[in-house]
């Protein structure tokens, strides 16, 4: 992996999303530049920095497409709407769960979201899928397809990214050129669902999976017989876990592979494990589960095992991982593909060294 910022992880992995989600590269250049000095201290002053060099840029951004729009230049100023919704939320990544500026930023993001997405004409819908007493946003993407009702999967977010940012990165378009619809899912603990509904995220993710199935079960453009599941980076138990104990789904796919959360959160606790993917992640972490200490973030964590549910797996299973993986083990997805011993197919694919 690049990193621009050689001492600081989190950050440039942070640095080369926004590359994946359309970010200019001379525009990610510009918001880090100043920050190197800092980068290593990651504190509090160093994090300030890093979101108002990357509000800046979104403000830029904002500004243009404002004068695309009054020139009725739609498509261009949908592109740098979304340029600053990407940077708006990489600005955001970073802050506390307590700071007001990350609510203020967050939902700026979403606004230049959907101005971006409406000026370009995208074929998306903004839905909501029931669920409790409440509901989880979601963006539903169809096919690319004459077929009336193709299949679709659901794919679940990772630990800090969320339903703009898998959009962005083009993941719904590749599957819509296959034929497949998608449905974005902010489910809890990720997104809109825990910045504005503070829903936290619970071991248990097979619950919101299953409303999730449920409400694509009512729509007339969806085969209710071909419906999967898949999760990026923490999505690696989310999609296993659900697919092992919701039987409607009928593919699943672990885009990084996460076999036991617990000895992962435990080493990070206390900090021989592996990379971290954001700043204040013992914070983070809190904010994420509902809890209050290290300690009730590892019981949480320790709960997050796929050992009773992949043997439970009774659809094909697909888990891809990178050779190199800096935060998860390569071994993580040897155990996982190695228990699907109920699933008809179980393929693992593995990308880099």
């Amino acid at each position: 992996m690049f990193e621009y910022f050689p001492d600081n992880y989190p950050w440039s992995m942070a640095a080369l999303m926004t590359l994946n989600a359309g970010a200019v590269m001379s525009e990610i250049d510009e918001a880090c530049r100043d920050l190197k000095p800092m980068a290593s201290a990651n504190d509090d002053a160093a994090n300030d920095a890093w979101h108002a060099n990357w509000s800046a840029m979104g403000d830029r951004n904002e500004r243009l497409a404002k004068v695309d729009k009054a020139a009725g230049n739609n498509l261009s100023a949908g592109e740098k709407w979304l340029r600053a919704a990407v940077y708006y939320m990489t600005a955001e990544r970073m802050c506390k769960s307590d700071d007001p500026q990350r609510f203020e930023t967050y939902k700026h993001m979403l606004s230049c979201f959907r101005s971006g997405v409406e000026q370009r004409g995208d074929n998306m819908e903004w839905v909501e899928v029931p669920y409790k007493d409440t509901s989880l946003p979601a963006i539903f993407v169809p096919a690319q397809t004459s077929e009336p009702n193709p299949p679709c999967l659901i794919h679940f977010d990772g630990l800090d990214v969320m339903k703009e940012f898998l959009y962005l990165s083009g993941v719904a378009r590749e599957y819509n050129r296959r034929g497949v619809s998608v449905l974005l899912v902010d489910h809890p603990g990720v997104g809109e669902a825990l910045r504005l509904r503070d829903l936290k995220l619970f071991p248990e993710v097979e619950v919101p999976a299953a409303a999730a199935v449920d409400y694509l079960e009512t729509r007339p453009d969806v085969d209710a017989n071909r419906i999967g599941i898949a999760g990026i980076s923490l999505g690696g138990y989310y999609a296993p876990r659900a697919a092992g104990f919701e039987h409607r789904l009928k593919c699943c796919v672990a885009w990084g592979a996460i076999w036991d959360y617990g000895p992962i959160t435990e080493g990070r606790i206390t900090g021989s494990g592996t990379a971290l993917s954001v700043s204040h992640w013992e914070e983070h972490m809190n904010w994420v589960f509902g809890t209050s200490s290290a300690d009730e973030i590892l019981e949480t964590a320790r709960r997050m095992t796929l050992a009773e549910a992949v043997p439970n797996i009774q659809c094909p299973l697909l888990v891809v991982h990178g050779g190199g993986d800096r935060q998860i083990p390569l071994q993580m997805a040897h155990n996982t593909v190695d228990n699907a011993t109920s699933s008809p197919r179980a393929d693992l694919k593995i990308f880099g060294p």
